[in-house]
């Protein structure tokens, strides 16, 4: 696991979203565990407590859950449940705010069907 520290978004978001990175690409198979706060903390030279924060965001979402004494684990069904929160998050950010900006543009489904068939290379 590896992220650079961005200090525009709260450290524990980003280490909730590198956990949810990894059990999206199979990094963190689905029941394995996840490591520690102090581990996490440890790694990117931070507050427990922060750490605990990222951790414990995706448990209270249940994407992990505790085995009292033995640490977090990646619950199964998660990869399903962050891949379809990620669609809905990439449509949102990404398509409709292209589609309002092709719309400004002139620019009709038809054409931003070909754009994207091209793969962003300019005519």
């Amino acid at each position: 696991m590896s992220i650079s520290i961005d200090d525009s978004r709260p450290i524990f978001m980003q280490i909730a979203e590198r956990i949810e990175d990894d059990i999206i690409q199979g990094l963190l198979p689905e029941e394995s565990q996840v490591p520690s706060k102090n581990q996490f903390a440890a790694f990117y030279q931070i507050n427990p407590a922060t750490a605990a924060k990222g951790v414990n965001q995706l448990a209270d979402q249940g994407i992990l859950y505790k085995k009292r004494g033995i640490g977090m684990f990646v619950a199964t069904g998660s990869r399903a449940i962050l891949m379809e929160k990620r669609r809905e998050q990439f449509f949102e950010q990404y398509v409709v705010t292209m589609m309002h900006e092709a719309e400004k543009l002139g620019i009709t489904p038809e054409q931003l069907s070909d754009m994207i068939r091209r793969g962003g290379t300019k005519p």
